[in-house]
């Protein structure tokens, strides 16, 4: 048996994050997948009209991939799909590609995050069937950051460990979290806003708005610079 043939993943749960055009009629995928994480597998020949791959290989559907190969770049042996997730369309759409983008700027390669996996499908699933797609982005957004080791202190101040009191303003300070508000360094936010975000509760505009920003400032820090050029968009669109 091969090294090669030795390094094969069989019927591996997975998402394509992104794809681009390698050679004449192959594909690199970036891939999400659930045992092995992001990796990047490469399709030969699937840019062919008659590949058994054409169609297969779609952004926001889940896929069974098999591949094989230890090197950087892994080799595709077969993709099926497995259905069940309705096409996003619209706004639904560039929030899935703004979730990619997430990933794809915040994990790091062969690092897996099976928890995280099944998060993102679900979803994908509320994108294509909920309209409160501020929401959702929130949900994933926090639980994203969670997974990574970067969980937001929303239920008691940093510090004293006081339980944090809805009527009362903070500052939230990267890293170290919520402080009472005494004019400071940090984001101004609402106590009943990170309670609410504790609970996944968006309901409230107040909470969506500021909900928005904490995350916003927390996301850029982590990503250190690197701008998203979905969320630019989707800012531009819907502010989101």
């Amino acid at each position: 048996m091969t090294a090669a043939h030795r390094n094969r993943q069989q019927d591996e749960p997975a998402f394509v994050l992104h794809s681009y055009p390698f050679r004449e009629t192959s594909l690199i995928l970036d891939v999400f997948s659930r045992r092995h994480g992001r990796l990047p597998v490469m399709a030969r020949g699937a840019r062919r009209p008659r590949s058994a791959l054409h169609g297969v290989l779609m952004n926001f559907q889940p896929l069974l991939l098999s591949w094989f190969g230890k090197g950087e770049v892994r080799t595709l042996h077969s993709a099926e799909w497995q259905g069940g997730q309705p096409y996003l369309q619209g706004t639904a759409l560039m929030c899935g590609f703004y979730l990619n983008e997430l990933l794809l700027n915040l994990l790091a390669r062969d690092d897996p995050h099976e928890q995280l996996f099944d998060y993102y499908r679900a979803t994908l699933h509320r994108l294509a069937h909920e309209t409160d797609h501020a929401a959702t982005l929130r949900c994933f957004e926090k639980h994203l950051l969670q997974e990574l080791g970067y969980a937001l202190a929303l239920e008691r101040e940093a510090g004293s460990g006081e339980p944090i009191r809805p009527e009362l303003c903070y500052r939230y300070a990267v890293e170290r979290g919520a402080v009472p508000d005494d004019g400071g360094a940090g984001l101004p936010v609402l106590g009943k806003t990170l309670l609410d975000m504790a609970a996944d509760d968006y309901a409230d505009p107040l909470t969506a708005q500021q909900s928005k920003q904490l995350m916003r400032m927390l996301l850029n820090h982590h990503l250190g610079g690197k701008i998203l050029h979905t969320r630019e968009l989707i800012k531009d669109l819907q502010k989101l």
